[in-house]
């Protein structure tokens, strides 16, 4: 299930970063941002763009699920609200959602 929950997402980066054993300073310099950005996605004060998640993805070398996804199981009254959610979303952002399931569905083949 997707994890809507910013101070958890700011709480599995946390763990993997202390997991490499990184600073706050070193993975915001291997990621390309700002030291103060970092730590306030970190504490999940904020929320991140797309291209942000993915260079942080790429600085701890993981994949943008084990970021996003939880171990829960979705009921069908969460998949029915996504796809309510989706619906009332303009085009071009449900091509970009539906392009980033795709690329997630296929990363759970491997």
């Amino acid at each position: 299930m997707l994890i809507h929950d910013l101070r958890q997402i700011g709480n599995r980066l946390l763990a993997l970063r202390k997991d490499r054993g990184l600073t706050q300073a070193e993975l915001a310099e291997k990621a390309g941002l700002a030291d103060r950005t970092y730590a306030d996605i970190e504490r999940g004060t904020v929320n991140m763009r797309l291209t942000t998640l993915v260079k942080i993805c790429e600085a701890l070398n993981v994949r943008p699920n084990d970021l996003l996804l939880s171990d829960d199981v979705p009921n069908e009254a969460d998949l029915d609200a996504i796809v309510d959610r989706l619906r009332k979303c303009k085009p071009s952002t449900q091509e970009a959602m539906m392009a980033i399931l795709k690329i997630a569905l296929d990363e759970i083949r491997r």
